[in-house]
């Protein structure tokens, strides 16, 4: 997860910038607290040996002449420049040249208790610092006496208090600017990996609201927000797939409409001159009356499988298809549907070769669905045949299914219709009627009642040589 992990990196980042800046602030304020109490020891230390190793190397040089008035008036000015003053006395601890006037009183210090060479040692008294140092001779290399420095306290602790923090306000300001960098660039990348993006979502969402299917949403990057676009565009495919299939469902209904009026209109009319005929008195005699009404029957018949195709189609649309399936012998209820189909079809001039023996097997069946699927499959191969050409049946066992055949000597399917021979509405090119009769629902509820007997359908067509339909119901 690319958001997650550079979320966690750079909010950790922050948080070590932020604990870095209270922990420098914490300890400066800390230090200006404690620094008004003490100094720190070896800093101070260093700081006099720098402020007095002028003099120390100038008492080295000219110890021997400590009592020239040129070399005191030297030292004074020495003493008064770094803001000091000292006391020079021998191993003995005789003191043999002094700034302080009069001696402060003394003439010898108690070398055991005067003499102190650090801080810790040191007197500390009236804000000043008594410091010794040892004082070396510049030929012989050996101690011929100490040096006592006494300074304010104020000089060492100011330079302290001005450079000390100094490095840690410095420390503070630059993890600052760091923090804001991070900030400004943690800003940037939100912007433009995450708000951006989701605004750009949103005008897709909205141009989808509006209908508009096309715009495809793109984001360059393999992480979170990329998933959501690739899901995103997913869901836009599967709008524009659903969108399109409802309009094309809407258009085969509105056809199916069309093409219901014109089948029913036609028989319709075809009835009612026959009637009006009988009513005016046209037939001359029964036996043409007769005629009539077996025409009048044919249309009627016409007309009620139409309304049963419908009814099957909207109970199919609804999953309410009533199948009942029983256990029954596949010869005797065959038989009983091939023979008045078998009728019919010779009726239009179409050769119908019968099955040359049914296999009898015990079958789960529902022998008026059965004869549904049959019907339309024979009604279908009329379509694409004329008169001369021929529709044989066959019945046989194959793979533990009972295999039944209706092939025709037909036109055939054209190559581009058979994608779509199963689909509801759809009523191929390759006709040799006329007008077209039926409804494009005929194969498409075929496949659902075999469907529903855990059957299977299947087709094979050659063009100008015709069709052959097969399919299979489970031996019980």
């Amino acid at each position: 997860m690319y958001l997650k992990s550079w979320f966690k990196t750079w909010f950790t980042a922050v948080l070590i910038c932020l604990a870095i800046i209270i922990g420098c602030g914490a300890s400066l304020l800390i230090d200006s607290y404690s620094s008004k109490d003490k100094a720190d020891s070896a800093y101070v230390i260093n700081q006099v040996r720098l402020k007095v190793s002028e003099i120390i190397f100038y008492l080295e040089r000219h110890h021997a002449e400590i009592q020239d008035e040129a070399i005191g008036e030297t030292l004074n000015k020495m003493s008064n420049a770094n803001d000091l003053s000292f006391l020079y006395a021998g191993l003995d601890g005789s003191i043999r040249f002094s700034t302080f006037p009069d001696n402060n009183g003394l003439s010898k210090v108690d070398v055991r208790t005067a003499l102190h060479y650090d801080l810790y040692t040191s007197n500390v008294q009236k804000n000043k610092f008594n410091i010794a140092f040892p004082i070396v001779d510049d030929q012989t290399r050996e101690q011929i006496g100490n040096a006592i420095f006494t300074m304010p306290a104020s000089v060492i602790e100011n330079e302290q208090a001005h450079e000390v923090p100094l490095i840690r306000i410095l420390m503070i300001l630059s993890f600052m600017i760091l923090l804001i960098m991070l900030l400004v660039f943690l800003r940037f990348k939100i912007n433009r990996h995450i708000i951006r993006p989701v605004h750009k979502l949103k005008d897709h969402s909205e141009a989808i609201l509006k209908g508009d299917y096309e715009q495809k949403a793109e984001y360059g990057r393999l992480d979170e927000i990329g998933e959501v676009y690739a899901v995103f565009d997913q869901m836009r495919l599967e709008i524009m797939f659903l969108s399109e299939q409802q309009a094309e469902h809407e258009k085969a209904q509105k056809e199916l409409i069309t093409n219901i009026s014109h089948d029913l209109k036609t028989p319709l009319t075809t009835v009612k001159a026959y009637i009006d005929a009988i009513l005016e008195g046209i037939c001359p005699n029964m036996e043409s009356v007769m005629g009539y009404v077996e025409i009048m029957q044919t249309n009627t018949d016409k007309m009620a499988r139409l309304v049963e195709d419908l009814l099957l189609h909207a109970l199919k649309e609804l999953g309410q298809i009533s199948i009942q399936l029983t256990e029954q012998y596949s010869q005797n209820v065959l038989s009983t549907i091939i023979k008045p189909i078998s009728h019919y079809v010779r009726s239009t001039g179409v050769a119908f070769i019968e099955p040359p023996e049914i296999a009898n097997v015990l079958i789960q069946v529902d022998a008026n669905r059965l004869e549904q699927v049959i019907s339309n499959l024979v009604a279908n191969a009329l379509k694409h045949t004329t008169a001369g050409d021929s529709i044989r049946m066959s019945v046989e066992l194959e793979g533990g299914s009972l295999k039944i055949t209706i092939a025709d000597t037909g036109k055939g399917i054209l190559p581009q219709d058979m994608p779509f021979i199963f689909e509801r509405y759809f009523k191929g090119q390759q006709s040799t009627k006329p007008h077209q009769e039926g409804n494009g629902l005929g194969l498409s509820i075929c496949k659902h009642i075999i469907e529903a007997h855990k059957g299977s359908i299947s087709f094979k067509s050659i063009k100008d040589q015709g069709t052959v339909f097969s399919f299979f119901i489970p031996i019980c």
